[in-house]
């Protein structure tokens, strides 16, 4: 193909990609334009991070062709994509956290001075590299001792650092607040103007019609459509991905918070950085929002009340007055307590078990015998319970976790603390890279707990979702009470003002 008919930065044609009883893909097309922003839309399991893996060279495609500025390629390797201009920032990040930024984004590329690594120079692509990203950053730190959104900005400049033509972004504003967000859609248009093609997967519908030029849907592994950003809208998205009309993107709110079930008083962690002095109430049938920016200490808070970080000071009392002490996660499962965390490949999934395994891990002593042996059957059918109940898009229950998509994942982990049949459900972003149809399920299951007497905590980024789905919403400052508003008569415009009251 000569130069003069390249009309495509990358052009993917009829992908089909099939696992063990599933066809992840069904001859799937998708066209990339030079300096602009693709979106790829669709819902968990449609075949969005198939297609790029199969991209990227993580996956190998069955059929279709794979043609990057007009010259056909088939990526035996993420390394050979890197190696072409292909990268991707993923979903579930795969860092060393153990190590610098630096050596992570300069891994298996050191520059060297004779034998050595030149730690100057290294040091200096990295500042030059950050500030050009407007990233404030020491390239020194451990990865480790970042939080999830610093921890994407540096997958992002290591996306850079290869010159890429072709930049994948996986959910990247999954754990981010508005600021960063839009510190993110700056640094996505300068990578545009300077020729990049963008493919942008989210299912925040807003970002996309903000941040794209166009949007590809994709459904059941097929491709469903491609149209024009300015010529599409929110409904029009949801309807092409769904295959039907969402009109409410919210349950109907019936949950009726009545009596206390449980006081914090005065908590303060170990660590100076972290939460200090936090003190509120919970009631029996309420979801209880947490919002704050990055840095705010919000999942240190619920951290704190699963036992999972250590308090310098600081009391739980049950609504009867008792007072209890959740010093390690079994204590607080004991309690009554469950805990759905923020990353959950890092903290959540046992990746190489079965969906079994995963949903009943936390509630094995349920299922072991008089004989002191597991009952099988047992787990069998409080599995398939949670399979059904949240429906899973899953071939069996003897699936391994890790070969389902990012929302079917969570819907095992939320399957899993159910189970436990927990009085205090304390979610840390339980909708991150999830689609609109999956988090309006999480949402109905939320309120039907809820209308059940139990009490939901649950932090998130998305100001719609606080906004749409919680009774109150406590607001985290630089680790401390910002305030606490009643829903129904908040702004955004307060939240916000509050989230910066200590900085």
């Amino acid at each position: 193909m000569s130069d003069s008919t390249v009309t495509h930065l990358l052009e993917m044609k009829n992908i089909s990609k099939s696992f063990p009883g599933v066809k992840a893909l069904d001859h799937v097309q998708l066209n990339i334009n030079n300096g602009s922003v693709h979106a790829l839309v669709g819902e968990n399991g449609a075949g969005k991070s198939t297609l790029m893996k199969c991209l990227f060279g993580i996956y190998k495609k069955d059929e279709g062709e794979i043609f990057l500025e007009g010259v056909p390629v088939e990526f035996s390797s993420a390394k050979k994509a890197l190696d072409h201009g292909v990268s991707m920032v993923h979903q579930e990040l795969n860092q060393v956290r153990q190590t610098r930024i630096m050596d992570n984004i300069w891994l298996g590329r050191f520059p060297m001075k004779g034998l050595f690594i030149d730690e100057d120079k290294m040091y200096q692509d990295t500042l030059d590299i950050f500030k050009e990203l407007d990233i404030d950053l020491d390239p020194r730190l451990k990865v480790d001792n970042l939080s999830v959104s610093e921890s994407q900005m540096v997958e992002i400049a290591k996306a850079v650092s290869y010159n890429s033509k072709i930049i994948v972004m996986d959910e990247p504003t999954s754990s981010l607040t508005e600021n960063e967000v839009n510190h993110l859609f700056r640094i996505i248009r300068a990578l545009r103007d300077r020729g990049a093609g963008i493919i942008y997967i989210s299912h925040k519908m807003e970002e996309i019609l903000k941040i794209a030029d166009e949007v590809t849907v994709m459904r059941d592994g097929q491709w469903i459509a491609t149209k024009e950003a300015k010529n599409i809208t929110i409904e029009e998205i949801i309807k092409l991905m769904v295959g039907r009309d969402l009109t409410n993107r919210f349950p109907e709110k019936t949950n009726v918070p009545s009596d206390v079930i449980l006081e914090v008083q005065s908590f303060t962690a170990e660590d100076p950085k972290s939460i200090k002095d936090v003190s509120f109430d919970l009631r029996k049938g309420e979801i209880l929002g947490i919002a704050g920016l990055v840095g705010s200490k919000r999942t240190e808070l619920v951290e704190a009340m699963f036992g999972i970080s250590r308090l310098a000071s600081g009391t739980l009392k049950l609504s009867d007055g008792v007072e209890i002490t959740n010093s390690n996660p079994q204590k607080a499962i004991q309690n009554g307590f469950a805990l759905v965390t923020e990353e959950r490949r890092a903290t959540g999934i046992f990746n190489v078990a079965d969906i079994r395994f995963n949903c009943t891990i936390a509630n094995l002593d349920k299922y072991i015998t008089k004989l002191k042996l597991l009952n099988d059957s047992a787990r069998t059918a409080d599995t398939e319970w949670a399979i059904e109940s949240l429906q899973v898009k899953t071939p069996s229950q003897k699936t391994r976790i890790e070969s389902l998509s990012g929302g079917n994942q969570q819907k095992v982990i939320l399957g899993r603390w159910l189970l436990t049949e927990p009085d205090i459900l304390l979610m840390d972003e339980p909708t991150r890279g999830i689609d609109v149809g999956a988090k309006y399920e999480i949402y109905q299951l939320m309120l039907d707990l809820a209308n059940k007497g139990k009490a939901v905590i649950m932090v998130s980024s998305e100001m719609p979702e606080l906004l749409g789905i919680t009774d109150r919403i406590l607001v985290m400052s630089n680790g401390r009470l910002a305030g606490i508003v009643e829903t129904r008569s908040t702004t955004q415009e307060e939240i916000l003002t509050l989230a910066a009251k200590y900085i």
